[in-house]
């Protein structure tokens, strides 16, 4: 597993940047009102964006200076320049900005290790909640509350309905999906913590028809794949990072396991 497995106190590292990351959002976050400027794609960006990215990407320099930087705040570096990455960390200084802005809490705190175009180890933190999801490969996924490490696993059956996770602010095409499921149960959620629903076995199943991003998955695929997940695209392959000029994912799905993921992807495909 890269040089984590040699040196675990890293991950310790890693949490904590993410945990100081989060509170950089957070004392922005108490503020009464938080500007914002619209970028090229008319997403809004924040100062606690832009605090949090110079933190992270500053923190991880001095971490592993020998492994480049991919993040959403940075990320015009050219593809000829990241194909040569066998290994880059990828970060989302601040997932779910428009949650933040809607001061609803539900924002994160990306950061992905990525290995031969795969994620092989995640962190999410949660500011206004106190906690933190982490996955690594060989090492399964933990939660952090209160300085407390748990591990966490994905349900191992599903209830009688089937717990649907979608996002507050983006619902498109899935919502049919989900009106054909016989039995489900509806949970909104934001930003990566639809992820830490699923690999903490909160919920169940969580489907993207809609455009994302590769850092707005990448340190949550990780932990729902090491908790026992899956997350594959909707024609069921693995999604493949830094694979071109474009940084968008394809359309995807999170389930707990294969008997329900092949029971979506049929419903999707039909």
């Amino acid at each position: 597993m890269s040089f984590l497995n040699k040196n675990l106190s890293l991950i310790d590292e890693i949490v904590k940047v993410s945990e100081d990351a989060g509170e950089i959002i957070l004392n922005i976050y108490k503020e009464s009102k938080n500007k914002f400027i619209l970028k090229d794609d008319n997403s809004p960006l924040t100062n606690a964006d832009t605090e949090s990215n110079k933190f992270i990407v500053r923190e991880l320099k001095k971490l592993t200076p020998q492994i480049p930087v991919l993040s959403e705040e940075e990320k015009n570096i050219p593809f000829d320049i990241r194909s040569s990455w066998d290994e880059y960390w990828l970060i989302d200084p601040l997932d779910g900005t428009k949650e933040f802005l809607k001061r609803n809490g539900e924002f994160t705190v990306n950061i992905a290790l990525i290995r031969k175009n795969t994620p092989i180890f995640g962190v999410v933190n949660l500011p206004t909640k106190g906690e933190t999801y982490w996955g690594a490969k060989d090492l399964g996924s933990h939660v952090v509350q209160k300085n407390k490490t748990k591990k966490i696993e994905v349900a191992t059956s599903n209830s009688q309905k089937i717990r649907i996770v979608t996002s507050r602010s983006h619902i498109g095409n899935e919502g049919l999906i989900v009106k054909k499921i016989e039995n489900y149960e509806l949970i909104k959620a934001g930003s990566s913590l639809k992820f830490c629903l699923i690999a903490s076995g909160k919920a169940d199943a969580y489907i993207r028809m809609g455009p994302t991003s590769e850092w707005d998955i990448a340190a949550g695929e990780a932990i729902v794949k090491f908790a026992g997940g899956i997350v594959v695209d909707l024609t069921d392959k693995n999604i493949i990072y830094n694979n071109g000029e474009n940084l968008l994912n394809p359309f995807f799905l999170v389930a707990t396991n294969r008997k329900l993921a092949d029971k979506l992807l049929k419903l999707i495909n039909s």
